[in-house]
Parts: C-alpha cells; structure tokens; sequence
C-alpha cells in the first residue's frame, strides 16, 4: 500500500480509506456503506456528509460498477501486498422481510423464524430500517402482548423473550417508538410491565431498557397514566441490580416519570427511596450516582419522599457524602435534596441529626469552595433556616462564626 497510489475515486470521503462496499446517496455522492450507515442511522444525521445538502431520502443504492473497478484494481496490485476485497453480502430486502414475518405467523415457524430475524438485526442498521418499514415492530409488539397470560408455557415464554430482544436491538426510530407507546391505548406498556413483573433477567432487563427508549419521545399524557404496579415492577428491577445496563435504565425512566407530582408519590411509595440510598451507599459510577441524586430530589418534592429518606438510617448521611465527591450535578442535587428537608421536613430530631452527621460541616465546606453559585445560595439559605440551633456548634469554622448566619 505504501509503494502505489489509491485512485482517489477509491478513496470514501467519511473515513478516508479503500472503499469496499461503495453505495450512492440521493446526492450523487458515493460512500463505504459502513461509513455512511453510521452517519445516517447512528449518529442520525440528515445531511450528505461532503455537500451538507438534506437527503431526499435514505435509500443506499450499491455502486457496482465502482466495486468491481475497486476488486480489480485490488487484483492487478495483488503483488505489492494488496488483497481483493469479497464482493458484499446483499442487504435484506423488504419482501424478504415481510416473508419472514408471514412465516413466523405460524406456531411452527415462529421461534426459527424469529432467530432468522435476530440475525438480520444484528448484521446491520439498513437491516434495522428495513425490517421497521417492512412492520416488525407491529409483529413483535403483537407476540409480546398476546403471550404475557402463559409464562408457565416455555415454549411462549422463549418466543416472546426473542421477540422482547429483537424489538430492542431495532433501535426503532422516534416514529417506530411513539407508534409502541399509542398501540392499543397503552396495552404495550402494560404488557411491559408483566414481563418486569414475571420475566427471566434477561427480558426484564429489554423490558426496561425499552421502556427507556420509549419514554424519552412520549407524551406528558402518558407519563400521568402511567399505574402503581409500574413503578413497583421498575423499582424491582433496580433492587435486582440485574446488570448495569439495566440499571441506569430503570433510573433514566424514573427520572423521566418523576417531574409529576403523583408519579413521584407513587414511585415513594414502590420503595423507591430506600432502593436508591442503598445503591448510593454502594456505588460510585459517576453517571449512575448523578441520575439516584437527580430522582431523589424529584422524590423529595413530595411529603411522601421525605418522608421515606428521614427513616432510612443513611439517608441523609449519604446524600451529605455525595456532595463534592460525585460532580457538580451531583453536589447541586445532594444540596437541593438537604435544602427540600431543612425547608419543609426540619423538626428538632431532624435537624440535631444533621449536626451529628456532618450534615452542617459539608454545608460549611460548600461555601468554601468553587461548586456553583445555585449550591451556595441553597447551603446558606439551610444554615440560616437553623441559626439558633447551630449557632454554637464547634463545626462552623472560626472565620465563618463570626458572621453567621450570614
């Protein structure tokens, strides 16, 4: 490769290498398909990477003129070390796609036709595209809502648990998600919910994780609607800790259903809070500990949050620990937590214990350093709310007695 030039024509605009499976966009320009299916479906660009132009459409259209000169030049060079790319495997069509799901309509059929189907999800993100127009979500919503009465049958149980994976790995477009969300009047969601409820690990986890995709597109509607058998089946399956994955997703839903009032009771009321302090007491994966902050400050909007984080017997020593030791978010949301307990929930026992935790000292370390102006004004407004009780305590530094409270 070093001794002989690359035609130029050769050459993918996106990565900058040999082509080997050049396709043409609506703009006329050519690409590896690897490159331009990245940009298109993973990065979810609408633009032609080296016009900037919107595409008119999607459509990945095989140059083979192009990749044969390509081969045969790869073959002409063969002596300087050069190898000949294979010809590509077509991409799935969507008559083959639909013949699928016609076949897998049949009992028979259905589990081997499923894992046909899992195969082309896995292979690639035109496949993803093609089976979602084709109407696999349709078809895959439709097993999981009509087996969710026989999970005592294994041989329901595993076809709905391919179908559940299948539908996840789609990575559907926000169309393909609002269209699961409206099925049948929220049946999809409640279906959801009995596979947290009675699933295996594994479907548990899809369950959830899907829902998380599902969630970030829906409607305040559907959010409000949303029963307390929910929220206990997601707080399950965060005090399972079934995998990492799993668990961010069960957060990143409760964070998503939490800004309304009644989810925030309803999820208090799961057990939410106590889940959530005991993986703080436990967990230090920055991203993981900024969403339990985030939702406990949602859950502490409520009588019924507070509440639940006073009777835990670490709660409000772990959310003090967080402060400095997470992020800013994470501080920002620990001094909000405090500041929701000092304003609506401080009765004397309340706020003696926050003096021997070491509640008051963090707050006082807080205004001593750089972490935002909002954690400071909270932390001094705290301070101030219990003057009188705190006044003589030997934390309060010598330099900051002088003027308190502030």
């Amino acid at each position: 490769m070093e001794e002989i030039q690359v035609p130029p024509y050769f050459i993918c605009p996106i990565s900058l290498e040999m082509m080997k499976d050049p396709v043409t966009i609506s703009t006329g320009i050519t690409y590896d398909r690897e490159n331009i299916e990245k940009w298109i479906f993973s990065a979810k660009n609408n633009t032609c990477p080296a016009t900037k132009q919107s595409l008119t459409c999607i459509e990945l259209t095989p140059n083979v003129t192009l990749r044969r000169f390509i081969q045969s030049w790869c073959t002409i060079n063969a002596s300087h070390g050069i190898e000949r790319f294979p010809t590509p495997k077509p991409p799935v069509s969507k008559p083959q796609i639909i013949k699928l799901l016609k076949e897998a309509k049949s009992p028979k059929m259905q589990m081997k036709s499923l894992k046909r189907l899992k195969s082309i999800t896995s292979e690639n993100d035109a496949n993803k595209r093609c089976m979602e127009s084709a109407g696999a979500t349709e078809f895959l919503a439709f097993i999981i809502n009509n087996s969710n009465e026989v999970f005592e049958e294994e041989g329901f149980m595993s076809t709905k648990d391919e179908a559940l994976s299948i539908l996840y790995q789609l990575k559907l477009s926000e169309q393909g998600l609002r269209s699961l969300i409206m099925s049948g009047n929220g049946e999809f969601i409640e279906s959801l919910t009995r596979v947290m409820q009675h699933g295996s690990y594994e479907s548990r986890a899809y369950a959830v994780m899907l829902m998380k995709d599902m969630f970030e597109v829906s409607t305040p509607n559907l959010l409000l609607s949303l029963k307390q058998e929910f929220f206990i089946q997601v707080v399950q399956v965060l005090r399972d800790e079934i995998s990492q994955k799993a668990t961010k997703a069960s957060l990143q839903v409760l964070v998503n259903t939490c800004p309304f009032g009644r989810n925030r009771v309803k999820a208090a009321e799961a057990g939410a809070i106590r889940v959530l302090v005991d993986l703080l007491l436990d967990s230090s994966e920055k991203r993981s500990c900024e969403l339990m902050l985030i939702l406990l400050d949602q859950l502490c909007q409520s009588a019924e949050g507070r509440a639940e984080l006073l009777n835990h017997p670490g709660g409000l020593a772990i959310v003090s620990k967080k402060i400095l030791r997470v992020s800013k978010v994470g501080s920002e949301r620990a001094i909000k937590i405090l500041h929701s307990i000092s304003k609506f929930s401080s009765t004397p026992s309340v706020v003696q214990e926050m003096l021997s935790l070491g509640v008051v000292a963090k707050l006082c370390l807080v205004l001593q350093v750089d972490c935002g102006s909002k954690a400071k004004e909270r932390a001094k407004e705290i301070l101030k709310f219990h003057a009188k009780a705190w006044t003589n305590s030997p934390c309060i530094p010598n330099n900051l007695s002088s003027s308190y409270p502030f």
